[in-house]
C-alpha cells in the first residue's frame, strides 16, 4: 500500500539578469527592480495553501531554484526560511540549497545567505573557458567563476555543487577536461556534469550552434569520467559526482520518488495521499505577473498520476541512481505490487539491461548506457491488474 515518503520543498525564483540561449526553464530577464517583498509575501501564502499536504511531516530539504535565486537579498532569503519554518517544521539537519550564478557573487551577500540558514550552494559555472561562456550567454567570465568559488568557501560553505556542461559548441576534449580539473582544483566536493541538449523554445533551437561530432562527444564522456574517478569522486547519479558525505539529499529524494512541495511561479510538486490511494502532481501558474496578481487559490492546479503511468514515473526517477533503489520502495511509493511489472522486469534482466536481483531495482552497466531505451519499455508497458 501507499506510504508517506520523506518531504522536501522546492522554491522557484524566476528572474535572471538575462535569459541564456540554451535555457528552457521558467526564467525571465530582470526588468527594473525585482518585486522582492511582494514575491516573498506570495511565496509564503502559496506555502500556507499547500501546508495540509505536509500531513504531519517535517521538511527534510529545501532547494531555491530559478532563474537566479542569488539575485534576491540575504534578508529576503532569511524571511522566506523563517516563514517556512513557521508553517511546516524543518528537520534539525535540513539541507538548504541555493542556486547562485558567479555574476551575482558578493562576499557580504553570501555570508548573509549563510547566516540566514542556507547551508549548501549550487554554483552555475557551466565552463571555465571564456569563449564557451560567451557562446552560452553567461554574464560571468572564467575569472569570476573561480572567484565565486573562493567567495563561497570564505563565506563558510564547505558543501557546494559546481554545475558544468559538456558537448558545448566547438568544445574539444581538452576544453572539457580543463573545466573538470579547474573545479576539482578549487575544491568542489560535488559536480553536476551533464551534456548540453538543445531544447524547444530556446534561442539555440531556433539557431542551432555547431556542436561537437559524436566521436568527440564519446571521447569527452569517457575521458571526463576517468578524470573524475581518478580524483576519487563517486558517481551516484547519471550526472552527479561527489566526495563522501556530499550527496545532494534534495535530489536523492526526487530520484527515490519522494514527495516535494513546489512554491513559486511555475513550480512543480509531487505529493502522496495514502488515504485517498493516489499520488498527485501540482503546478503553479508560470508567468511571474500572474503568480503575483491572481487570487492565491487560483495559482495552482493538480492532477493524479494515472495508474497506467505510475511505473514509468517511478522508474524515470529511480533508475537515474547508479545503485538503484530497494525493490520494496516500488510498492511503498506507487501503491502497486511488484507483480504488476514482473514480466517486464524479468525480460530486462534476461536481456542484461537490469541487475539480476529481487532486492534491487537498478540498471546494469549495459542498461545504464541505454537508459532511455529501458525507460521507453516502461512507458509503453501496461501493468497487470
Amino acid at each position: 500500500m501507499l506510504q508517506l515518503p520523506p518531504l522536501a520543498l522546492y522554491i522557484h525564483i524566476p528572474w535572471c539578469v538575462r535569459k541564456c540561449p540554451y535555457c528552457d526553464f521558467n526564467s525571465h530577464a530582470q526588468r527594473g527592480d525585482l518585486p522582492e517583498e511582494d514575491y516573498v509575501d506570495r511565496l509564503l501564502q502559496d506555502l500556507r495553501n499547500d501546508a495540509d499536504w505536509a500531513q504531519g511531516r517535517d521538511i527534510q530539504s529545501i532547494f531555491f531554484g530559478g532563474g537566479t535565486p542569488s539575485l534576491f537579498s540575504a534578508e529576503a532569503i532569511g524571511r522566506i526560511l523563517r516563514g517556512v519554518a513557521d508553517t511546516i517544521p524543518l528537520a534539525t539537519d535540513c539541507e538548504i540549497t541555493l542556486e547562485a550564478n558567479p555574476g551575482t557573487f558578493e562576499q557580504d551577500k553570501f555570508s548573509g545567505f549563510r547566516a540566514a540558514g542556507v547551508n549548501r550552494l549550487s554554483i552555475g559555472v557551466q565552463s571555465f573557458r571564456d569563449q564557451h561562456l560567451q557562446t552560452l550567454g553567461r554574464i560571468h567570465n572564467a575569472g569570476e567563476a573561480e572567484r565565486a568559488i573562493g567567495i563561497a568557501r570564505q563565506a563558510g560553505f564547505d558543501n557546494f555543487n559546481v554545475d558544468l556542461m559538456h558537448g558545448l559548441p566547438q568544445q574539444t576534449v581538452a576544453d572539457a577536461l580543463h573545466d573538470i580539473s579547474t573545479a576539482l582544483q578549487l575544491g568542489a566536493p560535488h559536480l553536476s556534469w551533464y551534456q548540453l541538449t538543445i531544447e524547444k523554445n530556446t534561442a539555440f533551437f531556433s539557431s542551432p550552434p555547431p556542436l561537437p561530432d559524436e566521436d568527440t562527444l564519446c571521447d569527452i564522456g569517457d575521458e571526463g569520467l576517468a578524470l573524475i574517478q581518478a580524483n576519487e569522486l563517486e558517481q551516484y547519479e547519471v550526472s552527479a559526482y561527489c566526495r563522501p558525505q556530499h550527496r545532494s539529499r534534495h535530489n536523492i529524494n526526487y530520484w527515490q520518488f519522494g514527495d516535494y512541495l513546489g512554491i513559486g511561479a511555475g513550480a512543480h510538486g509531487k505529493i502522496t495521499l495514502p488515504y485517498e490511494k493516489r499520488v498527485i502532481r501540482s503546478q503553479k501558474t508560470r508567468a511571474p505577473e500572474h503568480y503575483l496578481s491572481r487570487d492565491t487559490l487560483n495559482i495552482r492546479k493538480y492532477a493524479s498520476i494515472e495508474r497506467k503511468d505510475m511505473a514509468f514515473e517511478f522508474m524515470l526517477n529511480a533508475l537515474r541512481l547508479k545503485e538503484g533503489v530497494p525493490s520494496s520502495l516500488f510498492t511503498q511509493r506507487t501503491g502497486l505490487s511488484l507483480q504488476t511489472i514482473a514480466p517486464l522486469w524479468e525480460d530486462l534482466q534476461q536481456r542484461g539491461l537490469m541487475v539480476n536481483s529481487d532486492a534491487i531495482l537498478s540498471t546494469s552497466n549495459r542498461g545504464a548506457l541505454f537508459l532511455n531505451d529501458v525507460l521507453e519499455e516502461f512507458l509503453d508497458y501496461a501493468p497487470n491488474a
